[in-house]
């Protein structure tokens, strides 16, 4: 739905841009022609984070321009400031006047491309004028992909319910997989019973569009990863029926499913040497009479027994049924995410991606990828103290233990419980929003963690 986000063509004719941080702002102005000083000075330009000034050339044409970086620690509160600069500069083709290789030049460039996407397909937006020159020093058709993949994960989440529905995540995975060179199988209705998915059943039976567990497999290399994400394309609470307040944004509950869709798209369009297995349990958390009711007991397909005590804990039920279904086949990692819990977004904010992991070097890589590429996550522990409390004694497993606490881990460990012996297992409780307007990222779906997970498998197999 938004335009593709691409770097600009060479051309002899891009504008320079300069980028000055404040502490040599006063120096450069001081060095310029004096028609460009003068102007410089007449707009106040003085390097702060994000500032741009345009400089004209000797007969009146756009000659350069600046742009403030800021210090170290403004860009680090404000990533993909500079890149944001770029895209809403006047219309023409820019390029940077030095080359920016690593961490910082990618931020830059990525930041640019993420400020491009617009979400279009309900009403006409104003596109970003700035094109940019790919700058030297960067992968850029790797970051071209990274950004592709990442607008097909805001495309989704952005997709209100109506238009979202299972049925519509189904062909979202099949276009996906016709793009790509990879095969998708469904498994639909009550076809799911009879091919014990019981728990994905039950949470999308009384919905009017079907439940269905999506499944999408690509490649051949010898690394085997299975990505899994919650696909609950609307959640009411089910009969724990929501409050307005709290329904009004439930069309990214589907936002897991929205999100390794989206790597999936990073992988398969980069070629990682890998064997790639996607599974996304779809349905909707509906009220009607067949809704699954407080105080049923279910028989999961690991065979472990669930209470139901909170109709509006349905995620990590429809995941439980597609996690242990990964874990029947040998796999290197399996990776859940899911937009899951409140109790992680009190921990650390919609900003932060929480992580679940007991693969330490898993742990370890992710930390350094997420600022290389500028996308945080932060490691939460499986706190195997805490697994009582997901025990109700009626059955094997409380679907939504009382009391409040560790909200978060205690529906990471209730999942853990569901991935047998997978030799390195991940899950990401993500809130798949941004809730106002930053750099590269408008209001509205956003990835999160998927960048950082990229990274890691990239260098994984060795790319």
């Amino acid at each position: 739905m938004s335009r593709t986000l691409r770097f600009a063509d060479r051309t002899d004719g891009a504008i320079p841009i300069r980028l000055i941080p404040p502490e040599t702002a006063a120096e450069v102005l001081a060095a310029l022609p004096g028609p460009q000083r003068v102007w410089a000075e007449h707009l106040g330009f003085t390097g702060a984070l994000g500032q741009s000034c345009g400089l004209p050339g000797a007969t009146g044409e756009p000659g350069a321009v600046l742009i403030g970086t800021g210090s170290p620690e403004e860009r680090a509160r404000k990533r993909f400031a500079i890149g944001a600069a770029i895209a809403d500069l006047p219309d023409a083709t820019y390029a940077l006047e030095v080359p920016l290789a690593g961490a910082e030049g990618e931020e830059i460039a990525l930041g640019y491309l993420l400020s491009l996407y617009r979400f279009d397909r309900y009403r006409a937006q104003t596109p970003a004028k700035g094109a940019l020159v790919a700058p030297e020093g960067i992968d850029a058709a790797r970051l071209e992909r990274v950004a592709a993949g990442e607008a097909l994960t805001r495309d989704l989440i952005n997709t209100p319910a109506e238009d979202m529905g299972p049925d519509a995540l189904e062909r979202a995975a099949r276009d996906l997989a016709a793009e790509c060179g990879a095969d998708v199988t469904v498994i639909t209705g009550d076809d799911l019973l009879t091919r014990n998915f019981p728990l994905i059943h039950t949470v999308g039976r009384a919905a009017a569009r079907a439940p269905r567990l999506i499944e999408m497999r690509w490649g051949r290399g010898a690394r085997k990863v299975t990505l899994v994400g919650k696909g609950v394309c609307f959640d009411t609470g089910g009969l724990n029926l929501k409050p307005g307040t709290s329904m009004g944004l439930m069309k990214k509950d589907m936002g897991g499913a929205a999100s390794v869709l989206g790597l999936a798209r990073m992988i398969m369009t980069e070629g990682l040497d890998m064997s790639l297995r996607v599974l996304i349990p779809a349905v909707e958390n509906a009220v009607s009479g067949a809704s699954f009711r407080p105080g049923d007991i279910f028989t999961a397909r690991n065979g472990k027994t669930v209470e139901i005590n909170n109709t509006d804990a349905e995620g990590r039920l429809v995941l439980a049924d597609a996690l242990a279904y990964a874990a029947e086949e040998p796999c290197d990692r399996i990776v859940s995410m899911a937009t899951l819990t409140g109790a992680a977004r009190v921990a650390v904010g919609p900003d932060i991606a929480p992580f679940f992991t007991d693969d330490d070097r898993l742990a370890e890589a992710l930390s350094v990828a997420t600022a290389d590429v500028a996308d945080p996550v932060w490691r939460l522990p499986f706190h195997t103290p805490y697994e009582a409390m997901i025990e109700p004694g009626i059955a094997d497993l409380d679907n939504a233990p009382s009391g409040g606490f560790a909200g978060a881990i205690t529906a990471a460990l209730f999942l853990r419980r569901f991935v047998g012996k997978a030799p390195s297992y991940a899950h990401f409780d993500i809130y798949g929003w941004c809730p106002s307007a930053a750099p590269g990222r408008p209001k509205g779906g956003v990835g999160q963690g998927t960048r950082a997970l990229f990274r890691v498998l990239m260098s994984e197999v060795g790319s």
